[in-house]
C-alpha cells in the first residue's frame, strides 16, 4: 500500500428496494457480501434482512455508478431485478444532521428516510411540500425525503403519496435502522488491500 492510499478510499452504502418482503425478491445477505466483494469493494458488512449494505472502495466514479454495477449484478448473477440506491456516508451523515423532523418524531420506526436516486429527484416532491399532511409530517433534504407517519407506515397517506411520485425510483429505511447504517458506514476495520479491483 502507498504512502496515503487510505485517503483514497470512499465509505458507500447500498440500499436495495423490496428485498425479502414475502416470498419475492429473495436475497441471502452472505450473498450479497460475496457479490459486493467479487465487485472488488471491501469492508462490506450487511445490517439486517432488508437489503441494507455498507462498504468501501477505491474507485473513484461516485455512488450513483456503484448503485448501477450492484443492479445489474443482482440482476445477472440472482435473476434479482431491484432498484438500489447507493449514497456516500458524508451524504448519509447530512441526511441525519439535517433532518427536520427528528424532534417531533416520538417512534424511530415510524420516522422515514426515503433515498432518492438522483438529487434532482426532489423537485418531483415539490406538490408534496405545500400540502398539510398533519398529523402526519413531510420534509425533503438535498438527497432525501422525511417522513413522520405516527399512525403507522403501512396505512400512510404520505407514504402512498410518495410512492406514486416517485415509484420505485425511491427506498425509504426507518430513523434505526439510518442511525445504524452510520455507525457502520464510520466503523472501518480492514485495511485497504494492496491491490484492489478498481470498481
Amino acid at each position: 500500500m502507498r504512502a496515503g492510499e487510505d485517503a483514497l478510499a470512499e465509505r458507500l452504502v447500498a440500499l436495495l428496494r423490496g428485498v425479502n418482503v414475502g416470498r419475492a425478491n429473495r436475497v441471502a445477505m452472505a450473498d450479497l457480501r460475496a457479490l459486493l466483494t467479487d465487485l472488488g469493494y471491501f469492508d462490506v458488512r450487511t445490517l439486517l434482512s432488508s437489503g441494507n449494505a455498507v462498504f468501501s472502495t477505491t474507485g473513484e466514479a461516485g455512488p450513483a455508478y456503484a448503485a448501477e454495477r450492484v443492479r445489474e449484478v443482482l440482476a445477472e448473477r440472482l435473476g434479482l431485478r431491484v432498484a438500489v440506491v447507493a449514497v456516500s456516508a458524508p451524504e448519509l451523515a447530512v441526511a441525519i444532521a439535517q433532518n427536520p423532523l427528528a424532534d417531533i418524531a416520538g417512534d424511530p420506526a415510524r420516522l422515514l428516510v426515503a433515498f432518492l436516486p438522483d438529487p434532482a429527484d426532489r423537485f418531483l416532491l415539490t406538490a408534496m411540500t405545500e400540502r398539510d399532511w398533519a398529523p402526519e409530517a413531510f420534509a425533503v433534504g438535498e438527497r432525501v425525503a422525511y417522513l413522520w407517519c405516527p399512525e403507522g407506515v403501512a396505512k400512510s397517506p404520505l407514504s402512498h403519496a410518495l410512492g406514486q411520485a416517485l415509484g420505485d425510483r425511491v427506498t425509504a429505511r426507518n430513523w434505526t435502522t439510518v442511525l445504524k447504517l452510520r455507525a457502520l458506514a464510520e466503523d472501518t476495520c480492514s485495511p485497504i488491500p494492496s491491490r484492489v479491483p478498481t470498481p
